[in-house]
């Protein structure tokens, strides 16, 4: 019988600049989520753009209405983003691409 190893895959080592580079886009990324919440625009400075896309076009078609859905949704992202440590936030959504909480 032939006797399969499973595959390993050996963790990526990323130079710190790259961490470092997009953890500044946190801030600003918290900070829209809070202030633009409603609007996406936290998800584009991430470049979540269908995840944006959504957000703006929710906001926009429902005149508003679902905007205030949008806005208690891009408040909590931004506190999320806001509260992670940089390594944490490099991982979740540069590595991982988590568009959603």
């Amino acid at each position: 019988m032939d006797e399969q190893t499973p595959e390993v895959q050996i963790p990526e080592v990323l130079p710190t600049s790259t961490v470092s580079e997009f953890a500044s886009k946190k801030v600003a990324a918290g900070i829209c989520g809070i202030l633009l919440g409603s609007l996406g625009i936290h998800k584009f400075v991430l470049g979540f753009n269908n995840a944006g896309l959504i957000m703006l076009l929710v906001t926009l078609l429902t005149c508003g209405v679902g905007g205030a859905v949008m806005g208690i949704i891009g408040l909590i992202e931004g506190i999320i983003y806001l509260t992670k440590s940089d390594n944490e936030f490099y991982q979740l959504y540069a590595v991982e691409k988590k568009a959603w909480f």
